[in-house]
């Protein structure tokens, strides 16, 4: 698997020399790859306002899960832990960035947005909202220390 992961992230970083074609409603299209290679590449396409948000998401992930994992699958960057499942998603939309709990339902405080499955919880962000960075820290350490979704 390792070898699979190695070769997912040397086509990941061929990728980022060109520009990566934005898919409806901004959404970066990232050929499905494990990594951080792949997660910057897809950050960095991120249009306008929203890569810088990204990078901030992004960071404050790393900070709060040692050793987090991530990948790009379906277009959008995942975070997970090894042998474990991922436990949030990114997506790009026209005027919002969603972040995507899978166990979004356990966490406490629920985050703010309903899904059609049970478990699933999102957070939207717009451009002018100020995030919350610390209610963000404990919702992301918590949904990690949660079974993550297996995809």
């Amino acid at each position: 698997m390792a070898k699979a992961h190695t070769q997912s992230a040397k086509a990941a970083v061929k990728q980022t020399s060109a520009k990566p074609a934005l898919l409806s409603g901004g959404n970066p299209q990232i050929a499905k790859a494990y990594g951080d290679a792949p997660v910057q590449a897809y950050i960095a396409a991120m249009p306008g306002w929203k890569s810088d948000v990204g990078r901030r998401l992004d960071a404050l992930i790393e900070r709060t899960v040692s050793g987090v994992h991530k990948a790009v699958k379906w277009n959008s960057p995942l975070y997970g832990i090894e042998g474990q499942g991922w436990f949030l998603g990114l997506h790009c939309f026209t005027k919002y960035i969603k972040v995507a709990f899978f166990r979004g339902a356990s966490l406490h405080p629920v985050p703010p947005g309903a899904s059609k499955t049970k478990e699933t919880r999102y957070l939207d962000i717009h451009e002018h909202d100020e995030l919350d960075e610390a209610q963000f820290a404990d919702w992301v350490k918590q949904a990690s220390q949660l079974p993550g979704e297996r995809m």
